[in-house]
């Protein structure tokens, strides 16, 4: 059998309490696996706690601890590939980070829940169940940072969480997920195209701390002496654009004239649809379009790119590749 590290940082899989009202990231991550005795048949678990929290309260010191650990049990032969257990509400946060700055080649599955572990037919087990399954596949083996929810396979550069409700709470939209699961088996339909991991830019930087880098949420009346303030104040900033990544002329305004280090991303709150470079919006070509990125995706790509240049036109490159 494989030899699989599992890494808990809380999260509503570790939650106790009703459906309706429960505390994240309660119990300890055994008393899952104690109510799985199959699991035991997949592979043989180490366990290694990094935190218990909320995923509201993971921080850029919990992402850079994160992966400083998937580093070590990459380098450790005795270890075949990772589980990670995170909360759902900024799972795909923490998923695209890794994805870009993990110089990792053994799988890396993440999952979660989005009913606590005390509640009527929790799905943690089940997701759990699964994903070490999938940490345990060859297929999963140089793949990226992947993640399993409701017998779905996903890639993190494209997963959203789409329902604040329902167990398949996340989607990967017009593209589709990468493949299914059923029990412990594993099918693959689609694999990522977009660089990740060991063949990421990111995967070889250092990373002692993360530039500074805020959403700005564009809608009707915001105020650009706000946009004003965040542009002195921070290394980047990521326009959560109207429609194809568009605000007002105030807003447009204050772009225009800005002439600071601080770099701008244009991107767009819709869920679905791109952000081109536009000569209404940008006639001077001054921010950075996102193309399929989320805002708080676009976020991360900025802050790790800030890292390795603040060039403008490579920054361009670097949103149009990854």
């Amino acid at each position: 059998m494989k030899n699989i590290a599992l890494i808990s940082t809380g999260g509503t899989i570790a939650g106790s309490g009703r459906m309706s009202e429960y505390e994240a990231g309660t119990l300890d991550v055994r008393s899952i696996i104690d109510s799985i005795p199959e699991i035991k048949s997949l592979a043989n678990l180490k366990l290694f706690p990094l935190c218990s929290k909320d995923s509201n309260d993971i921080t850029e010191k919990d992402w850079l601890a994160l992966r400083d650990l998937c580093h070590q049990l990459e380098k450790d032969p005795s270890i075949d590939g990772i589980v990670i257990t995170h909360g759902t509400d900024t799972f795909e946060e923490t998923a695209f980070f890794l994805n870009l700055t993990l110089q990792n080649r053994k799988p890396v599955v993440m999952t979660g829940a989005m009913r606590p572990a005390s509640a009527v037919s929790a799905d943690g087990p089940m997701n759990l169940y699964e994903a070490v399954s999938l940490a345990s596949h060859p297929n999963a083996y140089k793949a990226g940072v992947l993640a399993v929810f409701a017998d779905t396979i996903y890639s993190a550069r494209d997963l959203v969480k789409t329902n604040s409700l329902k167990t398949n709470a996340f989607d990967m939209g017009e593209y589709g997920a990468l493949g299914f699961m059923r029990d412990e088996h594993v099918y693959f339909e689609n694999m990522p195209y977009r660089k990740h991991t060991c063949e990421s830019l990111f995967a070889h930087l250092e990373y002692s701390q993360l530039p500074r880098v805020g959403i700005f949420y564009v809608h009707a009346g915001a105020d650009p002496q706000l946009l004003r303030y965040m542009l002195d104040h921070y290394d980047g900033i990521v326009l959560a654009g109207s429609g194809a990544g568009n605000y007002s002329n105030a807003i447009k305004t204050v772009v225009e004239e800005y002439d600071g280090p601080c770099r701008i991303v244009r991107s767009s709150r819709l869920l679905e649809g791109a952000v081109f470079e536009s000569k209404i919006f940008d006639p001077e070509q001054k921010t950075i379009p996102s193309f399929k990125l989320s805002p708080h995706k676009a976020r991360i790509l900025l802050m790790v790119a800030l890292v390795y240049t603040q060039d403008l036109e490579k920054l361009k490159m670097i949103f149009e590749t990854y």
